[in-house]
């Protein structure tokens, strides 16, 4: 069958008992995949309750427990990125460069990329309170913006400068909590670590307490925190923007996880991270791929059921 064909490949799927009780909800503990012969996860994301996988060879959607289907997109997937607010609205990065966008769920795609430079995308993430705002991070370039869904770009900030030289970033998620001093953020990981850039774009900034400033300016220390680990790379930001202050992030050493927007973190999870997605409608439902095995926590991290990758047909 062409992959330009959506199709339904519930007869690939070897189904747990438990997974038979399952409502609509996307809670999937124990649902295996089909895949091809030594396809790694490159990517997750969320379309609504809907889980985004991203194969080496092949793009997955999984709504319930037997409505799993392929999703018809030839290139590589690096990054995905959906809106609550848009259900059925998809954006990925694509190797080696491009953008492409559906808008019914990912049966049909659309190039998203025109006017960028021709460059891999490092990053990719939609603005938390604006559905058609879309973000971009660009190999060797910087952070580009699109107001209308990937039709147009503009160019509007440097990548940061971190340890004393410019750094890629490798993942983005857009803080939606116009609370505060800032209001709406970037947050970028790096190999050097976390950074962050209000939507004003003025400069990258180091991730402080929202009392920082009045401690400088009364010239008292300021106050104690617990920092993600010096000398990991941020590779995987996420969160639901109904908890825009409890930041996931994915490192080498495990999940972390923040309360504060990314001022304290604390280990959860041991085990190195190398895809993470959150629930747009519950910030305490995870999957992520943890040590390989693809993995589902519905309490924040704490806990975590593996979805067993198998071998499937072919055809």
């Amino acid at each position: 069958m062409s992959l330009y064909q959506s199709r339904d490949i519930s007869r690939r799927r070897m189904l747990s008992s438990g997974l038979a009780a399952m409502g609509a909800a996307l809670t999937l503990p124990h649902v295996s995949y089909a895949t091809t012969q030594g396809a790694s996860i490159r990517a997750l994301g969320y379309d609504g309750n809907a889980l985004i996988v991203a194969y080496e060879h092949a793009l997955w959607r999984v709504s319930t427990a037997n409505q799993i289907s392929e999703l018809p997109l030839d290139p590589a997937v690096i990054a995905i990125a959906g809106h609550p607010k848009a259900p059925g609205t998809l954006f990925v990065a694509i190797e080696p460069t491009g953008l492409m966008r559906s808008r019914d769920g990912g049966r049909t795609w659309t190039n998203a990329g025109a006017g960028l430079p021709p460059l891999r995308v490092t990053a990719l993430t939609q603005a938390a309170l604006e559905p058609d705002m879309l973000y971009a991070a660009l190999a060797g370039d910087g952070l580009w913006r699109s107001k209308d869904a990937g039709e147009s770009w503009e160019f509007v900030m440097d990548r940061p400068y971190l340890n004393g030289a410019e750094q890629e970033v490798l993942t983005l998620v857009s803080v939606g909590n116009p609370t505060g001093m800032g209001g709406i953020w970037l947050y970028a990981g790096t190999e050097a670590g976390l950074t962050r850039v209000p939507d004003c774009f003025c400069r990258w900034q180091d991730v402080t307490a929202g009392n920082a400033m009045d401690a400088l300016v009364e010239g008292e220390a300021l106050p104690p925190t617990k920092p993600l680990p010096v000398g990991q790379p941020v590779q995987h930001l996420a969160l639901s923007p109904k908890a825009p202050e409890q930041l996931y992030a994915g490192l080498d050493s495990g999940l972390w996880v923040s309360a504060d927007a990314g001022v304290n973190w604390s280990l959860v999870a041991d085990g190195k991270i190398d895809a993470l997605a959150v629930d747009p409608a519950d910030p305490q439902r995870l999957t992520v791929v943890r040590d390989g095995n693809l993995s589902v926590s519905r309490d924040g991290g704490l806990t975590f059921d593996t979805l067993d990758i198998l071998e499937g047909d072919k055809n």
